[in-house]
C-alpha cells in the first residue's frame, strides 16, 4: 500500500466503526419491533452490512468517487415506531422488498425522481421528526426508570458530544456495557455465537403493511439519507451519478431483504468523514476511503450475533435510550427543516402531530397518515393563498410556489 493512502484507509475504517456503533441498536430495535426473532434480527444486521460493503465497493471502484453507503437509520427508527404489523416479520420483509423496488424504479424513471423531489421539505422533515420523537424520549424515561444504568450513559454521551462529537454514541454504548456489567441483570456474552447465521425469511405481501411501512420507509430513506448524502458529496466538489446509485442501493436492499435487511442508501454522516480534504488532499484518491469503509462494515457485520446478544442482555429501555441518543441530532435537523420556513409551517406541524400520535387507521400506521394529512393541508393552504394579488411594485410577478426540496 502506498504510504500516502494509509490515512485514507484509516479514515474509511474509522467511519465504518463510528457508523456501526452509533446506530446498530436502532437497527436491531427496529427489526425486533416489527416481529423479528433474535436470530432474524442478527441476520438482518449482517445482511445490511453485506449490502453496504457490496454497494460501497462497487460504486467507489466504478466511479472513483467517495460514495459512502450506510443502512437507513431513519428507516430503522420507522420500524421501531411502527411496531408489530399484520402478518408478522414475513409481511415486514415483503415491505422491505417493495421499498427496494421503489428505489430501483426511482433510478430508472426520471419522472419518479422528480415526483419525490417535489415533496415539500417541511413535510418530509416533519414526518421524520414524528417518527423518531418517541425514540428520542427514551433517554428521559430511562433516567427515571433505571437511574443507576442510564445516568452514566447520558453523561458520557453529553461530555463526548461536547468535545468529540463523532464518538459520543459509541462512548455511550461502552458506558452502557460497563453499567450493565456492574449494576445490570445477570448474564454473560460468553455463550454468544461468534458468527451470525443468515436466516432466510419468505416474504408475504400485505396491502396495509405496504402502505404503512413500505412507502414511508422508501420516503424517509430518500428524504433523510439520499438527499443529505448527495449534499455532502456536492459540498466536497463531487457530482455523483444519482440514478446508478439509486439502482445499485435498491438492488442491494432487495438482495438483503429476504435475510431481514431493511434498506441501504447513501450515507450522510460517514460521507462527511470520507469525502473531506482530511481524508486525502487529492479528491481523486478519496474513493479509497469508501472501499475501506465497505470492507470494515463487512467485518463488523460478522459480529451481528454478538451485538444481538448484548441487546438481549440489556434492559430494553436502556437499549432504546442509546438508540434515542443516536437520533437526537437527526431530530434537531428534522424539526429545523420542518419549521424554519414560514410557508408550509402549518402543514408541517399537522404532519408532525399526526405522525407522532402513533395512530393506526385501517391497519395503516401514522407515518402514512401524517404524510397524507400534511400534504392535503399544504394543498388547502396553498390554494387559499393563490388568489392573493401580487405586490403593486411588480404586478406581473407570478404567485410564489411552496418551498420544495
Amino acid at each position: 500500500m502506498r504510504r500516502d493512502l494509509l490515512p485514507t484507509v484509516l479514515a474509511g475504517l474509522v467511519s465504518a466503526v463510528v457508523g456501526y456503533a452509533s446506530s446498530f441498536t436502532v437497527v436491531l430495535a427496529g427489526l425486533r419491533a416489527v416481529g423479528a426473532t433474535p436470530a432474524q434480527a442478527a441476520s438482518g444486521l449482517l445482511a445490511v452490512c453485506v449490502a453496504i460493503a457490496t454497494a460501497a465497493v462497487w460504486l467507489s471502484l466504478r466511479y472513483h468517487m467517495p460514495i459512502a453507503i450506510a443502512w437507513s437509520t431513519p428507516g430503522a427508527a420507522l420500524l421501531a415506531a411502527t411496531g408489530p404489523v399484520p402478518g408478522g416479520f414475513r409481511a415486514a420483509v415483503g415491505a422491505f422488498l417493495i421499498s427496494a423496488a421503489l428505489m430501483v424504479l426511482t433510478g430508472l424513471l426520471p419522472w419518479l425522481t422528480r415526483a419525490i423531489a417535489a415533496i415539500p421539505g417541511p413535510i418530509a422533515g416533519a414526518m421524520l421528526a414524528g417518527v423518531i420523537l418517541n425514540l428520542c424520549l427514551a433517554p428521559v424515561h430511562a433516567m427515571v426508570d433505571l437511574p443507576l444504568l442510564a445516568t452514566p450513559v447520558v453523561l458520557t454521551w453529553a461530555i463526548l458530544f461536547r468535545f468529540a462529537r463523532q464518538w459520543a454514541v459509541p462512548g455511550a454504548l461502552l458506558a452502557a456495557v460497563a453499567a450493565i456489567a456492574v449494576h445490570g441483570p445477570g448474564g454473560s456474552l460468553a455463550d454468544a455465537a461468534l458468527r451470525p447465521t443468515p436466516v432466510l425469511v419468505t416474504p408475504t405481501v400485505n396491502l396495509s403493511v405496504a402502505v404503512s411501512l413500505a412507502i414511508p420507509l422508501f420516503l424517509v430513506t430518500m428524504a433523510a439519507q439520499n438527499v443529505p448524502g448527495l449534499a455532502v458529496l456536492a459540498t466536497n466538489g463531487y457530482t455523483p451519478p444519482l440514478r446508478p446509485i439509486l439502482i445499485t442501493t435498491g438492488l442491494a436492499s432487495a438482495l438483503a431483504a429476504p435475510f431481514g435487511g431493511h434498506a441501504v442508501n447513501l450515507a450522510a454522516i460517514t460521507a462527511a468523514l470520507t469525502a473531506g480534504p482530511d481524508t486525502h488532499p487529492d479528491p481523486g484518491r478519496r474513493w479509497v476511503a469508501t472501499v475501506a469503509l465497505g470492507t470494515g462494515q463487512l467485518a463488523l457485520g460478522l459480529g451481528a450475533s454478538l451485538a444481538m446478544a448484548l441487546v438481549l442482555l440489556s434492559p430494553p429501555i436502556l437499549v432504546v435510550a442509546v438508540a434515542g441518543l443516536a437520533l437526537l441530532p437527526a431530530l434537531g435537523s428534522a424539526l429545523a427543516s420542518a419549521v424554519t420556513e414560514p410557508e408550509g409551517r402549518e402543514a408541517a406541524v399537522v404532519t408532525f402531530v399526526v405522525t407522532a400520535s402513533g395512530t393506526t387507521i385501517l391497519g395503516i400506521g401514522s407515518a402514512f397518515w401524517g404524510l397524507l394529512t400534511g400534504g392535503l393541508t399544504a394543498l388547502l393552504l396553498y390554494r387559499r393563498r393563490r388568489p392573493e394579488p401580487a405586490p403593486a411594485r411588480n404586478p406581473t410577478a407570478p404567485t410564489e410556489a411552496p418551498a420544495t426540496r
